[in-house]
């Protein structure tokens, strides 16, 4: 209509695998286009991107992607297919409903007679919308005519660009159904940035003020091919960034200087002078993980970038000539920036270099990029499974000694509520170590039982685990909670049953008992003695290992019923339910992680090639009883640990 926009765009892969790429993606945009097939409907993919989107509080609408195929395989009949697309509607409006939250309810729905749901196909650059179609004179018996063989491919494709052009209609849908930055962060800010709204820093991230204080995130670091040059990828909240400016990095906690400001182009980044809050944007200069906050000085910085699922499979990797062992710690440094849905472990006593991802198909890709875009020759071990560590029940008080015994630390584990633990994982709750817990927490920790006088008492939360100070009129406190802490930390990273991360627990600090000189109470004497006490709370606590499970969608012709079932079995996986749609199985199973490792081959030879997966669901339950033992001894030796029946708790 003769009016200029200007609509930042992010391409994201589908592929589960990638989900850390989707998650990124959301940081940076206010809203979202959902593809879905025409064919298949909604997948369990979509459901974990869309969760995703409005865990950000990013709008989504609707393309129904595909459409030639109903066309020319399914031979369906427009009445046909308008019944296919509602039913795709329904589930996808059902789909928000369940998952957003309640003030976005009715806006967010999609509505075919609006215009936020449009269809067509991709492929052949076509699309259609209800009010592009009466706009038009357009009807669906016109696209249905494109293939009756009466035109040939150019006039095809010629009538497609003149009359139904598939960039007119989405980028129309887009300006007229996604918000502005300047209305999405009224109600984003409050979800992705915990810090005080009221503050200068505050207002100027809520009006989106490109002369306000400067406020940008990174959501993706990217090697310029044609440069090799290192390009921090984000999005502009508040500010104006310049070339030359100096800025500081909250997470790495440095100040660094922009060498150029670019337009994010995608594999064409084109350099400019100056760029406004509001868009998406390229730094070169900086050096930074993905996630942090750069800011001119430090400030609150936003939540951290979150995936919906966790990484549950490992690989150990090294060299293949010892000589390169420096170079591949460089280069896992770099893959861990790059992609934070990666974690890297690298353990400098043991020399062993782990990798942590989403799947099998995940980590053979970041394999594969170490060997061709970093052309250094590598070696992986076979897939490793990551427990958790927690406890079954509340513990008695136990004792922590330091080395010097002049210092005792009193300390309880109990598991964690449901509620409090959910906070965490929505990112309700932040994860970090908390000064003084702001007035404007008390109704979250209200929904999770905690009345403001107990809120108060939170120091941290770190991994999902929380540490609470329970003790009274401790003078010295002060002085040694940091410590504590970094203790309370280390454990939680490296639990006393087999070293594993611990999860869903409350520690509580209960008394202690300090030397009034303050050169006999630092790091060498409190860190063990709080170890020793967290370590001896959970093992009284019935220390338990968690698997991680997944919910598992297979798809397969329904003849092959009895072979998915014997495989999900053989598994130590159980059917949770099947739905039969014509020739077509749907079938949903529960299965360990450490039994799916080559499951995707053992599928195709079950189904003749016919069947395939997708993860719908992930979670982590208490391992079999007559399995812990046996699984405990196999990660200890696994990491040179002592393997006797009594765990060591003994510093």
């Amino acid at each position: 209509e003769n009016k200029d926009y200007l609509i930042n765009l992010i391409d994201t892969p589908g592929h589960i695998d990638f989900g850390g790429n989707v998650t990124r993606a959301m940081r940076a945009v206010d809203g979202t286009i959902v593809l879905v097939c025409g064919v298949e409907g909604v997948m369990p993919q979509t459901e974990t991107v869309v969760r995703q989107a409005l865990r950000e509080r990013v709008k989504p609408i609707l393309f129904i992607n595909k459409v030639d195929r109903l066309i020319t395989e399914l031979k369906l009949t427009p009445e046909k297919m308008q019944e296919r697309f509602l039913k795709i509607i329904i589930n996808f409006n059902k789909l928000v409903s369940r998952v957003v939250e309640e003030e976005f309810k009715d806006k967010w729905k999609v509505d075919i007679n609006d215009g936020s749901v449009a269809f067509g196909s991709a492929r052949e650059n076509w699309a259609m919308s209800i009010p592009f179609m009466k706009k038009r004179s357009i009807t669906f018996k016109d696209i249905i005519s494109l293939y009756d063989g009466s035109k040939t491919k150019d006039e095809r494709q010629e009538w497609v660009w003149k009359n139904a052009a598939l960039y007119e209609i989405l980028l129309d849908m887009v300006i007229k159904h996604l918000p502005n930055p300047k209305e999405a962060q009224v109600y984003r800010i409050p979800k992705i940035w915990k810090g005080d709204l009221e503050s200068p820093f505050g207002k100027d991230l809520l009006n989106c003020d490109p002369n306000g204080k400067i406020a940008y995130v990174i959501t993706r670091i990217i090697i310029d091919p044609r440069f090799g040059k290192e390009l921090s990828a984000g999005r502009l909240f508040s500010g104006t960034l310049k070339e030359g400016q100096t800025v500081y990095l909250n997470n790495a906690k440095q100040k660094q200087r922009i060498a150029q400001v670019y337009m994010y182009k995608g594999i064409k980044p084109e350099s400019i002078g100056e760029v406004p809050a509001g868009n998406i944007l390229a730094l070169s200069g900086i050096s930074g993980n993905a996630g942090d906050t750069i800011t001119l000085e430090a400030e609150h910085p936003f939540e951290d970038l979150k995936h919906i699922f966790e990484p549950v499979i490992t690989k150990a990797i090294e060299p293949t000539k010892p000589q390169d062992l420096p170079k591949l710690v460089e280069v896992l440094k770099k893959v861990a920036r790059e992609d934070p849905s990666v974690k890297v472990t690298i353990n400098q006593e043991t020399g062993e270099n782990l990798i942590h991802g989403m799947g099998e198909l995940h980590l053979e890709i970041i394999e594969n990029r170490i060997i061709t875009e970093k052309s250094l020759q590598v070696k992986t071990s076979t897939p490793i499974v990551v427990y958790r560590e927690t406890v079954a029940r509340q513990s008695a008080i136990i004792e922590g000694k330091s080395p010097n015994k002049h210092n005792k630390f009193y300390m309880t584990v109990e598991p964690m509520d449901d509620k409090l633990y959910q906070l965490i994982k929505n990112g309700d709750l932040a994860e970090m170590r908390y000064k003084k817990i702001d007035q404007s927490m008390y109704p979250l920790f209200e929904k999770a039982g905690f009345i403001a006088k107990e809120a108060k008492k939170f120091k941290e939360i770190f991994n999902g685990n929380a540490l609470i100070d329970n003790t009274k009129g401790i003078v010295q406190i002060g002085e040694v909670i940091e410590l504590l802490m970094d203790a309370f930390e280390q454990v939680m990273k490296e639990g006393p049953l087999a070293k594993e991360p611990c999860t869903k627990m409350v520690v509580r600090i209960k008394d202690m008992k300090l030397h009034e000189d303050a050169i006999h109470r630092g790091p060498a004497q409190v860190w063990p003695a709080v170890r020793q006490s967290i370590k001896g709370a959970m093992l009284d606590a019935d220390a338990v290992i968690l698997e991680p499970l997944q919910i598992l969608q297979i798809d397969a012709p329904s003849e092959y019923l009895g072979e998915i079932s014997k495989l999900v079995q053989n598994k130590r996986g159980q059917l949770l339910e099947m739905n039969q749609e014509t020739e077509n199985l749907e079938v949903q199973a529960k299965m360990p992680v450490a039994e799916s490792f080559g499951l995707a081959s053992e599928l195709r030879s079950a189904t003749s090639g016919k069947g395939n997966y997708f993860l719908v669901d992930q979670m982590f339950e208490k391992l079999p009883p007559d399995l812990k033992q046996k699984v405990i001894v196999k990660i200890r030796s696994r990491k040179g640990l002592k393997v006797d029946e009594d765990i060591e708790t003994k510093e």
